[in-house]
């Protein structure tokens, strides 16, 4: 048992099994043989209710993102339930689940139910792989990266699921936006990905944390493009604003939700926040260095480091909901296929290549991932620009007030003509 212990001390918080072995020893004293076995997975639940799920999910996914945004747009948010709002979440919760539910009677009963059911389900799972110390991961799977690609992708069933099952065509339309959104970003998305593996040479990621910790560089340095790509990609399949066209209530009203009341809704709103610290869990660890923090752990408990790194990811979600406008159906899809997808294959070129020349030229000499680092920081700021100009995008040219077209599209450019005027 020691083995897997940072100290034999209890009080060491650098591995919260050093106290739960405490306990549970002690307990297998003075109980009756295998009372432990039922013990130990009620401390792990309350310890990661206590310690995780509480704080993220409540009051830094619920209060936090609304008192956040609400400072962003110049408003006190939620203010009235307890101290400074704390107990908002709550009196959320409480109004939910005394909230009458509602449902069509021409909805398909059994799949309307067993969707929200089927959608808390993953989020579970998915934290089930994520490193929070060297030896504190539930199921350390060798290929534990495509083991959340695959779980991911459960949600998105699941939403059409609850879309279709409404005999609504509101819903509907909102399910299968979710489906074409998906399907556009998720090619980019594990595009970007395929280059942290190349640098790593694993799918596990918990190695990737000990392959950032022994090289001392974070791979966010070293795949700077592939980080952007992941960030704006599971924006999208998150369906968060500015890419909630899911959602978007001046045109489909709610989307796959629409027919949703009461706790089978509240199911849906707090497991996408669930998805959303999911996400900002595996970003922190793909791309942030995971519980390492050059040294810190050492003194530091790790699990505290990771828990920071998740929330300072989550906050990018906070921030771009609160300042951006949502964009269009046609502007999302034509973005990912035709920005996202050929910068993610331009970046696995050169990540590929700057593999073999490790390996072949510079024998996996452990200095050059620095040169790679500045190399392709450069080199991600270098494709945006020149993909961007082929694109015809052109900053000098973008309208400073509102100006009348005749065609509804994307970017519309200034003619010559008119670029006096519009400057004006």
């Amino acid at each position: 048992m020691g083995a897997f212990l940072a100290t034999n001390n209890w009080y060491d918080l650098r591995d919260l099994s050093n106290l739960s072995r405490v306990i549970l020893e002690g307990v297998d004293k003075i109980a009756p043989h295998g009372i432990v076995y039922i013990l130990a997975p009620i401390i792990g639940f309350l310890a990661s209710f206590v310690i995780f799920v509480l704080p993220s999910q409540l009051f830094v996914g619920v209060l936090g993102e609304r008192k956040i945004i609400g400072r962003m747009q110049s408003r006190y948010g939620p203010n009235r339930a307890g101290k400074f709002g704390v107990l908002q979440p709550i009196a959320d919760a409480i109004k939910l689940l005394t909230k009458e539910s509602l449902t069509p009677t021409t909805a398909d009963k059994a799949v309307m139910y067993l969707a929200p059911i089927l959608f808390v389900m993953p989020v579970v799972l998915l934290m089930a792989v994520i490193p929070f110390g060297p030896r504190m991961v539930l199921a350390n799977v060798s290929a534990s990266l495509l083991y959340f690609l695959a779980l991911s992708s459960i949600p998105v069933i699941v939403a059409f699921m609850a879309g279709w099952s409404h005999n609504n065509k509101y819903s509907l339309f909102g399910a299968i936006r979710i489906v074409a959104m998906s399907i556009s970003y998720e090619a980019p998305l594990v595009l970007s990905l395929l280059g942290v593996v190349l640098f790593t040479r694993t799918l596990n990621l918990n190695d990737m944390v000990f392959w950032q910790k022994d090289y001392h560089i974070w791979l966010i340095f070293l795949q700077p493009a592939a980080f952007a790509i992941y960030f704006i990609a599971v924006s999208a399949e998150l369906n968060r604003t500015p890419t909630d066209i899911a959602e978007a209530e001046s045109e489909i009203v709610a989307g796959y939700l629409t027919e949703y009341s009461g706790m089978k809704w509240g199911l849906f709103y707090g497991m996408d926040i669930g998805y959303a610290l999911a996400a900002s869990a595996f970003a922190a660890t793909v791309f942030l260095g995971g519980w390492s923090f050059f040294g810190l752990d050492k003194w530091v408990p790790p699990w505290l480091i990771i828990i920071g790194k998740t929330h300072l990811f989550y906050f990018l979600f906070i921030w771009t909901r609160g300042t951006l406008p949502r964009l269009r159906s046609d502007q999302l899809m034509e973005f990912g296929w035709k920005f996202m997808l050929p910068v993610a294959i331009a970046n696995l070129l050169l990540v590929a290549t700057e593999r073999i020349l490790w390996l072949k030229t510079f024998n996996s000499d452990k200095d050059m991932v620095f040169a790679f680092a500045i190399i392709n920081i450069f080199a991600a700021a270098g494709i945006v620009y020149f993909w961007s100009r082929f694109l015809g995008y052109r900053p000098e040219d973008t309208p400073t007030k509102p100006r009348l077209v005749k065609e509804a599209r994307g970017y519309v450019p200034v003619s010559a003509t008119t670029k006096q005027e519009v400057r004006r």
